[in-house]
Parts: C-alpha cells; sequence; structure tokens
C-alpha cells in the first residue's frame, strides 16, 4: 500500500486544492447557462479521461510508475479500481451539479485540477526516463479540457464571503 499512497500523492495535493476552492467559491445556481457549459466540459473532458485511462492501461503506467519511483508496482485491481470509482464519482457528481448540491463542486474542481496535473506531469515523466512514458499522447487532450473546465469553473462561481 505504500507504494500506492507514494504514487498518488500528486492527486491528494489536486484533493486539497480542490477542498479550498470548493470552500472558497460559491456556485451561481441561478445561471444555468453557466452550470449547463461546465457540465458540457466536464462531461467531454471525461471522455477524454477515459482515453487516458486506457492508454495508461495498454503501455502499463501502474508498473512504469512506481518503478521510476523506486516502489513495487501496483496490483492491476488497484489501478482499475481506482480509476473507475472516480469515473464513478465524477459522473454523479455531473448529476448533482444538475440538481444543485454543491458537495458535487469538490470532484468537479478535483476532475479539472487533476487534468492539469495530467499535463504537467506526463510530459515530465517522458523527459525523466528519456522517452514516451505511459499516458503521454492523451495528456494534452485531458490537460486541454482541465485548463477549460477551470475556466468555467471560475464563471459559475463566485467567492464566498
Amino acid at each position: 500500500m505504500p507504494s500506492e499512497l507514494i504514487g498518488t500523492s500528486a492527486l491528494g495535493i489536486a484533493a486539497l486544492i480542490s477542498i479550498v476552492l470548493t470552500m472558497l467559491r460559491r456556485p451561481r445556481w441561478t445561471d444555468t447557462v453557466s452550470i449547463e457549459r461546465v457540465s458540457r466540459v466536464f462531461l467531454f473532458g471525461l471522455a477524454a479521461q477515459c482515453l487516458h485511462f486506457m492508454e495508461e492501461s495498454l503501455t502499463h503506467f501502474p508498473v512504469r510508475l512506481p518503478e521510476l519511483l523506486g516502489l513495487p508496482p501496483w496490483p492491476d485491481d488497484f489501478f482499475v479500481v481506482f480509476n473507475l470509482l472516480w469515473l464513478a464519482v465524477w459522473i454523479l457528481s455531473s448529476i448533482g451539479l444538475r440538481a444543485g448540491y454543491r458537495v458535487a463542486m469538490f470532484p468537479i474542481w478535483f476532475f479539472a485540477i487533476s487534468c492539469l496535473v495530467n499535463l504537467i506531469a506526463h510530459p515530465i515523466l517522458s523527459l525523466a526516463v528519456g522517452g514516451y512514458f505511459p499516458g503521454l499522447l492523451t495528456s494534452p487532450l485531458v490537460g486541454l479540457f482541465g485548463v477549460w473546465l477551470v475556466m468555467r469553473l471560475i464563471a459559475l462561481t463566485r467567492p464566498s464571503r
């Protein structure tokens, strides 16, 4: 389990940032146009994330990342379940956003910030190994959806008092 905790620590930081953003920025629930835009970008971003997950799976990310960090590989079950659980949470949060549940903002912010982490981390990992690193090909697509989603989330929310 230490390998999984260390290997996903960047996502822990993304989660903390997402909690802060969820607390500091309040959605404008009456702005149905912005809610629709966030939802649309979010769902297309989830489709891109599915492609990214597939690329990482097919190119052995759960072996290569821990190996690069000097850790034992992750069990395939861990990597698949971890990703599928987050995909389920994100799909449910899209429904929660449309229903007006503020708690749904945390997973959406987390998705957006995680996409930005992917945009930065995969090219750095590729530079570190001197070539292709699993997830590199789809990380720009996921990252662009992250940037777009952050912009939409900022438009949807306002600072809390």
